[in-house]
């Protein structure tokens, strides 16, 4: 068999190696406030608040009850170290978080050991996990979908590991002049919130586009919402008409 037919049986794929071994060197960082994930640190409160309530919600809880999400089986998609998994995971839900970068569910397992938070955590694939047969009530790809080496598959196969009703969230960066403008060259060059080239502006998704895949993947999308931030409070809070940058959405599978 010649290597043009070897390179037509390849299967398909979600991982980028590229994006991997990007977030694999800054691994270590992930619980540093002021670190190279100082945004998601920031972010954290309002999309978990957010995750919080919609999922109470569909589920008829209490969203200030001490446990909430007691009993809801949460996949957390490229989890990377722990951020939502773990407050969701003391909010009651019982967490699997998977990433295909081993050196992040490292780094997310010694936090969880360090503040006696149980999730189970997984290096591995959504393929692979998908693969396996195993579905959960809520799966989350939240800040991944810009990373992922074919967007169809992945939205495909997240939708696959939500059981029949459960809630799929996402959540990524509009591509707009807007997101250019504040999503890379003030996040990465001006304020260095990020290293450089963690973002590709090519790769963000229009809400349009990404909710017709999720439409065409069997989920079918109830809500998207902005966030916008202020740099006078530095502070991130939900904007419901302001989709220019960063937006979240959630939907519930078929």
């Amino acid at each position: 068999m010649n290597a043009a037919a070897n390179a037509q049986v390849q299967p398909r794929t979600t991982v980028d190696p590229a994006e991997i071994e990007r977030f694999s060197r800054i691994a270590a960082e992930w619980w540093d406030p002021a670190g190279k994930f100082r945004p998601l640190h920031k972010f954290n409160p309002v999309r978990l608040a957010w995750l919080r309530d919609v999922i109470c919600k569909a589920h008829d809880r209490d969203p200030h009850a001490p446990r909430p999400l007691d009993g809801i089986r949460i996949l957390d998609v490229g989890c990377g170290g722990g951020l939502l998994s773990e407050p969701l995971a003391r909010l009651g839900a019982t967490v699997t978080g998977i990433d295909a970068a081993e050196k992040n569910v490292k780094t997310a397992a010694a936090h969880a050991a360090e503040t006696r938070v149980t999730v189970d955590y997984r290096a591995t694939t959504a393929e692979d996990l998908a693969a396996s047969g195993e579905q959960f009530d809520v799966v989350l790809a939240m800040e991944i979908v810009e990373h992922v080496a074919d967007v169809d598959l992945f939205v495909r196969t997240i939708a696959g590991l939500a059981r029949p009703g459960g809630l799929v969230f996402m959540a990524t960066l509009n591509r707009t002049a807007k997101s250019f403008l504040f999503g890379i060259v003030a996040a990465e060059y001006v304020l260095r919130w990020l290293p450089r080239g963690t973002h590709d502006w090519k790769r963000f998704l229009k809400p349009s586009e990404l909710t017709g895949t999720l439409r065409r993947a069997g989920v079918e999308v109830r809500e998207v919402t902005g966030v916008a931030y202020n740099p006078i409070s530095d502070r991130f809070s939900l904007a419901a008409k302001d989709l220019d940058v960063n937006y979240m959405l959630w939907g519930t599978r078929g």
